[in-house]
């Protein structure tokens, strides 16, 4: 099995449209060349399309989902049982990263997760200190942590100029779905 030399951390962050789309082109990218990755992606439960199309190349990449983002919309504080679900999730992607059977692991909108307190900026630094030297490590959403910034080898923000969502235009499955 191929291994990588050394594994980077790497944040996609910024308003625009493409963070996650970006995380997993690198999932597939890495899945071309023969390495494994584990994705978990935070506050989102609705079936989103890439879960469709990745369960297509289960022998190479492991998608989970985690936790509800409902009480975003409603403008309350997670629930504890929300919190309860990303703690686990993140202890879960820890348990993948340090089993030795991932080249990459995806830690998808864990910056929006953090905003919304479903953990805290030290959590995540926990969890980044104990990646191995050879996995490679990706963090998505916006609001990221300047912390996590500092920490980070590749830094990317996505920034929106223009959207048609502005023009009344919904969420498109195969496209934002």
């Amino acid at each position: 099995m191929k291994k990588l030399d050394k594994g980077y951390i790497q944040i996609y962050t910024g308003n625009g449209k493409g963070k996650t789309t970006a995380a997993i082109g690198q999932a597939i990218r890495a899945a071309g060349f023969g390495l494994r990755t584990y994705i978990i992606q935070f506050m989102k439960e609705y079936p989103y399309s890439e879960i469709e199309s990745l369960g297509k190349l289960n022998n190479w990449i492991e998608i989970e989902q985690c936790g509800k983002d409902d009480f975003v919309y409603k403008k309350e504080l997670p629930p504890v049982e929300e919190i309860e679900k990303g703690k686990n999730g993140l202890q879960r992607a820890r348990e993948r990263m340090l089993s030795g059977n991932y080249d990459l692991i995806i830690l998808d909108e864990i910056c929006v997760a953090i905003y919304f307190k479903l953990f805290n900026t030290k959590d995540v630094l926990s969890f980044i200190k104990s990646k191995p030297e050879n996995v490679e490590l990706i963090l998505t959403g916006r609001y990221c942590p300047q912390e996590l910034i500092d920490i980070a080898d590749l830094v990317t923000e996505m920034k929106e100029f223009k959207h048609y969502y502005q023009k009344g235009v919904l969420a498109r499955k195969g496209i934002e779905s």
